[in-house]
């Protein structure tokens, strides 16, 4: 690692130098610090090493990282408690996830963290950045620390929460245009963490009166969206059994101003929507809209398999060709993305599923058990069935009359020309349409 010896710049670990950790880090290297991350990816630390993200489509990142390695205040390391060690405040931002069950995922954090117990030095300010459900960053991970480290949070070191609020392809942005919020296991904890991000980042704060607080804030946030697009989603099946354009209604119906309908869609994907609201279910709010959101926003790709079935009969020997891998457009994500459900789906019903995504090779599709098909390829003449899944930049102008068998285009996120795509004999259905 390399150390910025001069007393005018503090030490700050950014722990998990992810799409978010490594935006923030460089950030705050840019802005009056020297920043140590800490990652186990040996690539990853080799890359920002040499001055180079290993994170793509996120504007300015790039340039932030180059700026700061070559004004070195930007290192890496693969040893956590040697960054730790070394920092005054340390930054988490290691991801909890749900795994199939959708039990909370806690291994690779509760890696992170032992190995910051392991190097955490007394006076230390240790924020955790990474959604968590309500009590975690007290009872589980402060504990965790106390235990391994003798110190005591509140006493020893300082202990605050502020939630990751940013959004992929704009991270940079809306670290200076989102307020943070931050909550501290005491006064002094809280100042510290509200002083640190008043200078790091230079956006408006708002502070509140817990760590618990804190950590709620956010996955209500995410609550509040998978709610809202399951909504949309219910009642698109509801107009489409009534003969009504959900696109039309919700144009008139948002003219109100106290009505908000969101966009219905084939799906619900990424990091954020379809995993936050388990930390509230699991926990015990497992009856109501929360669960029941889940339930309606997953069972899309169910219901979008079904309306191909009512169009063309039996999806047997069929050629599907779904555009996305990616859960959402312009993103090069596929956590939780509706293709995953669409892909198990299809094949259980014995059809033969191809996939067309611009941000991913052939061997990284390959690697979710569909083949990978360029839509210069002459097989696209042999498609049977086209869903839209993640409406890239890339699908604005397809050229569908090279699609000589098609019979049904599914625009999962009614973004297709419908007028281009039925002239050419194909049928067209969007959600709600």
């Amino acid at each position: 690692m390399m150390i910025d010896e001069s007393p005018s710049l503090p030490n700050i670990a950014v722990v998990g130098l992810g799409k978010i950790g490594l935006t923030l880090a460089a950030v705050f290297a840019n802005n009056g610090f020297n920043v140590l991350g800490a990652d186990i990816n040996t690539n990853v630390v080799a890359s920002i090493n040499q001055g180079k993200s290993h994170i793509k489509n996120e504007p300015g990142l790039d340039q932030l990282v180059l700026e700061a390695h070559t004004n070195k205040t930007l290192s890496a390391t693969t040893v956590t408690k040697d960054a730790v060690a070394l920092a005054d405040i340390i930054v988490v931002i290691v991801p909890v996830l749900v795994d199939e069950q959708n039990n909370i995922d806690y291994q690779m954090i509760d890696l992170a963290v032992q190995a910051i117990a392991e190097g955490i030095k007394q006076g230390s300010l240790i924020v955790f950045e990474t959604t968590l459900p309500p009590g975690d960053t007290k009872h589980r991970f402060g504990k965790m620390i106390e235990n391994v480290s003798g110190l005591r949070a509140g006493e020893d070191f300082h202990l605050a929460y502020s939630p990751e609020r940013v959004y992929s392809n704009r991270i940079i942005q809306d670290l200076q245009n989102y307020p943070k919020v931050v909550g501290g296991i005491d006064k002094e904890s809280l100042e510290r963490a509200s002083n640190f991000y008043q200078q790091a980042l230079g956006c408006e704060l708002i502070e509140v009166s817990s760590l618990e607080t804190a950590e709620f804030s956010k996955v209500a946030e995410c609550v509040y969206r998978d709610v809202n697009i399951a909504l949309a989603n219910e009642l698109a099946q509801f107009a489409e059994e009534k003969d009504v354009n959900m696109s039309e209604v919700i144009e008139a119906s948002n003219s109100q101003p106290y009505s908000h309908l969101h966009a219905p869609g084939i799906g619900v994907g990424g990091h954020c929507i379809p995993i936050y609201p388990y930390f509230f279910i699991n926990k015990g709010l497992d009856r109501g809209l929360t669960p029941l959101s889940r339930e309606i926003n997953d069972n899309m790709a169910h219901y979008a398999i079904s309306k191909i079935e009512r169009e063309i009969g039996s999806l047997a020997n069929k050629n599907i060709l779904i555009l996305g891998l990616s859960y959402r457009g312009n993103v090069k994500e596929p956590t939780k993305s509706t293709t995953l459900l669409l892909i198990n789906q299809l094949q259980e019903k014995e059809a033969n599923v191809l996939i067309n995504d611009p941000l991913f090779t052939d061997n990284e599709i390959r690697k979710y058990g569909a083949e990978p098909l360029s839509l210069k390829s002459k097989s696209i003449s042999e498609i049977d069935v086209v869903i839209l899944q993640a409406f890239h930049q890339e699908y604005s102008h397809i050229d569908f009359s090279h699609f000589d068998q098609c019979k049904l285009v599914l625009d999962g996120r009614n973004k297709l020309n419908k007028r281009e795509i039925t002239q050419l004999g194909i049928k067209y259905k969007g959600i709600g349409d």
